[in-house]
């Protein structure tokens, strides 16, 4: 063999090693796992699980006769802190059995919930509802310290509560983000204390913002699938930065337990509520005075307007800065102060925050045209007081002592809204444990029937159950998120 030939044999091997080469590279680059792209929350659990506590309260129960709202809004509570239906779900559903037998519920009782410390001096933020007529709150850290905590301030309407331990040297804190840029589809994640199990990590992404709740007016929920649980209630909700970007409040159900709607107060809604309650020890809003509903599309039809949009003034109160600015029943707020309003349930918050005493811009739609007005924003009254202003609206609002129910009469506007046929209905405000408890009753229900009978008023009502025997099982029909449903209840001996 020549030497020509020798060299190129050796060309031809070495072509068909780099070819072998370059295929099996290839092959080791497919078997190669793909990245997922899922983000690691490791270090940020790490870097702020210090500040994350734990809080236990004890309190003595109300009794059956006073009135006790459900912190966890409508129309299915999330069961949480201080919620008997909460203790005995917990033991149905881990234990298969009911609560303890010395477990009374007039006795002094003991509750979870979560929160966060936002400043090393010992400031605290959790749920109003979490403190909510708590004699002792207990203050407790991932390193097993506790602090018996006292309460500044608390706003039920936010269901923000405010509190101060003190501790012998600075305290870890959390860093705070901005609600306004956080985005849907964003991820989040929650650490809290579900069912008393400290420090437990969830994760999700955002579902929605600005959502509105029944019986929440000045709170643009943020809306995400992360796992709450009774518990996790006054817990942070942070963004990949680490940043709280809201605190954990409610869950909706048709179950009573998760499934996979979880709400958060924005951390912009909460910071301003914590700067009141800490400076002054309560909460002012502005106050506008008018009853609102949304803009159908053929309300719009016949508003002449484009589409449908705003907040339709449905009643002007008197003696309110809106009827001193000259707003009238028919107005349409499209615009206030500067913000678009695309539902009537985007109105309340944004005024609620606007400045009072000063004057602000409103753009309405008035019979087809245009029209630009100044209102001075008053102070947002008490409840109380605001019934009293509204005396054209329902307030009969009974314990039926039977049941152990808190009902009421529904107002024309709520059936409206509601999607209620003829007069039947009533509105649950409230449930103690009973047999209406016992059925599945939850507040935010409508009655509809009681033993196949219409049920058109608390008065009505009243006289069916009145007229029940006792040890009797009867059907009754509610409506529960725009669905009918039937439950069986049973009137007890003696009842």
């Amino acid at each position: 063999m020549t030497y020509v030939q020798m060299l190129e044999k050796l060309r031809f091997r070495t072509a068909v090693l780099v070819m072998s080469v370059g295929l099996l590279a290839t092959n080791f680059s497919l078997a190669e796992p793909v990245v997922s792209g899922l983000p690691d929350f490791t270090k940020l659990v790490e870097a702020n699980r210090a500040a994350v506590v734990n809080i236990g309260t004890t309190s003595k129960r109300p009794a059956p006769s006073e009135r006790r709202e459900s912190p966890h809004g409508q129309p299915t509570p999330e069961g949480g802190p201080g919620d008997d239906s909460a203790l005995q779900d917990f033991f149905r559903r881990f234990f298969g059995e009911e609560p303890p037998s010395g477990y009374s519920p007039s006795e002094p009782h003991a509750s979870l919930g979560s929160g966060f410390i936002i400043s090393d001096d010992g400031y605290v933020i959790s749920n109003f509802h979490v403190v909510k007529d708590a004699q002792e709150i207990v203050v407790r850290l991932s390193d097993r310290r506790e602090y018996i905590a006292t309460v500044v301030g608390t706003d039920p309407r936010s269901d923000i509560a405010v509190l101060k331990v003190e501790a012998e040297k600075p305290l870890p804190v959390l860093q705070l983000g901005k609600s306004s840029t956080l985005r849907v589809g964003e991820w989040v994640l929650a650490i809290g204390s579900p069912f008393g199990f400290d420090h437990s990590v969830t994760a999700g992404i955002v579902s929605a913002k600005g959502r509105s709740l029944p019986n929440e007016n000045y709170v643009p929920f943020i809306q995400t699938d992360v796992a709450i649980n009774p518990g996790n209630s006054g817990g942070p909700l942070f963004n990949l930065n680490g940043e709280v970007v809201g605190v954990n409040s409610q869950i909706y159900s048709r179950t009573g337990g998760f499934m996979g709607l979880s709400f958060a107060i924005p951390i912009d809604v909460v910071m301003n509520v914590y700067t009141q309650l800490r400076e002054n020890g309560a909460v002012t809003r502005g106050w506008l005075g008018v009853l609102i509903q949304d803009v159908t599309r053929e309300l719009a039809d016949s508003f002449k307007m484009k589409k449908p949009h705003g907040a339709l003034v449905s009643k002007v109160l008197a003696d309110s800065p809106a009827a001193e600015a000259g707003f009238k029943v028919g107005d349409v707020i499209v615009k206030f102060n500067g913000h678009e309003i695309d539902t009537s349930a985007e109105l309340p918050p944004i005024v609620g925050t606007a400045p009072i005493g000063k004057k602000s811009p409103v753009e309405v739609v008035r019979e087809g045209a245009t029209k630009q007005l100044e209102v001075v924003l008053g102070i947002l009254p008490s409840d109380d007081q605001l019934n009293l202003a509204n005396p054209g609206q329902p307030k009969s609002k009974n314990q039926i002592e039977r049941i152990n129910a808190l009902v009421r009469d529904l107002t024309t506007t709520e059936r409206e809204q509601l999607k209620l046929s003829g007069a039947a209905g009533v509105l649950v405000e409230g449930v103690e444990p009973g047999p209406a408890l016992d059925a599945g009753i939850q507040r935010g229900d409508i009655i509809l029937q009681l033993n196949s009978k219409s049920v058109e008023s608390v008065a009505g009502l009243k006289s069916l159950i009145d007229a029940l025997k006792p040890n009797t099982n009867v059907p009754v029909l509610i409506q529960r998120q725009g669905g009918p449903l039937f439950m069986a209840m049973k009137i007890p001996a003696g009842g």
